[in-house]
């Protein structure tokens, strides 16, 4: 059982400090303390006034009480929800998911749904909907950099609740098809559109798995400017299992088959254990079994909430 650190509040202040700024620039949903910066022991996300408290060791009910307190006060929250997190909660969260995700806040006020702004951009957030709510926060620079790409037609895989998708049509995009083999996080991401006042209809948000719809996509001649590649870290669909330290090529192969000459994929790793240069291998190697050549066109990591992080790789590949 681990104990909290004597120097919490000094702690959590200096973390909620040091992004000050991030509010005043338009960004209320962002982490207001990292791993890096508490030994490990828990991360303090924020969307507006509702916080989410990512536990990665065990502490009993009474400090895990103290800590939703302690960052509420840090941070002036009005409530705060509990995630936590044990190495096994792969299979935790299809098992127990309630005990991994309280869907009622461990300290002050329910927030069922709030709405958090990134860059000035909304975005639905339930913090006690699930272990994810709503937004990876630590992907904000990829979604920055999608906006700016000046892409036409854009291809969003793994959407989750379409964050890649609004920021390439807030960027301009005429075309934007995101795909997930959730209905719920689909409807979600329309949400998200609705709240940015853009059409969203159901012909944009498909429906079904991810490799399924690669080969549709080619057969029907679909060829866009930018794919972006978000895929899990593992998961278990109709194609098999799929481990992003071992199947990265061939993802990067399929998208491959749909982008446009001189177009763009934009590639994220969400795994500590994958290096970059593991993850260039990987993804060069199913650019060449395509038949395309690449190179890298831009890195990108997690955002500045995110000190020390190495999990978060985004490669830019520009292909011929």
């Amino acid at each position: 059982m681990s104990v909290l650190p004597p120097d919490l509040t000094a702690l959590l202040a200096r973390c909620v400090a040091g992004r000050a700024h991030l509010p005043a620039e338009g960004t209320t949903v962002y982490r207001a303390a990292h791993l890096t910066e508490t030994g490990g022991l828990f991360t303090l996300d924020v969307a507006g006034d509702a916080g989410m408290l990512s536990l990665y060791a065990e502490l009993d009910p009474a400090a895990e009480r103290e800590l939703a307190r302690a960052g509420a006060q840090a941070a002036g929250l009005a409530g705060v929800y509990l995630k936590r997190r044990p190495v096994e909660a792969r299979h935790e969260a299809n098992v127990n998911r309630e005990y991994l995700s309280p869907p009622d806040p461990v300290w002050g006020e329910a927030r069922p749904e709030v709405v958090g702004l990134e860059a000035g951009v909304p975005f639905l957030i339930r913090p006690g909907a699930d272990l994810s709510t709503g937004l990876f926060t630590d992907a904000r620079p990829a979604r920055a950099f999608v906006r700016s790409a000046g892409a036409v037609r854009v291809l969003n895989t793994f959407a989750y609740t379409c964050g890649f998708g609004l920021s390439a049509a807030l960027g301009g995009a005429e075309v934007v098809k995101n795909v997930d083999l959730s209905r719920k996080v689909l409807a979600w991401g329309q949400e998200n559109y609705a709240l940015s006042g853009l059409p969203a209809p159901d012909t944009d948000f498909l429906y079904g798995d991810v490799f399924d719809w690669f080969a549709r996509l080619r057969k029907r001649g679909d060829l866009f400017d930018l794919v972006v590649l978000d895929p899990p870290s593992f998961a278990r669909g109709k194609s098999g299992v799929w481990r992003s330290e071992r199947d990265y090529a061939r993802l990067s192969a399929l998208a491959a088959g749909v982008t446009g000459p001189g177009g763009r994929v934009l590639a994220l790793v969400n795994h500590a254990g994958v290096s970059a240069a593991a993850f260039d291998r990987m993804a060069l190697a199913g650019f060449t079994q395509a038949g395309r050549r690449a190179r890298p066109e831009a890195r990108l990591g997690a955002g500045e909430d995110y000190p020390g992080a190495g999990h978060l790789k985004v490669v830019c590949w520009a292909l011929d």
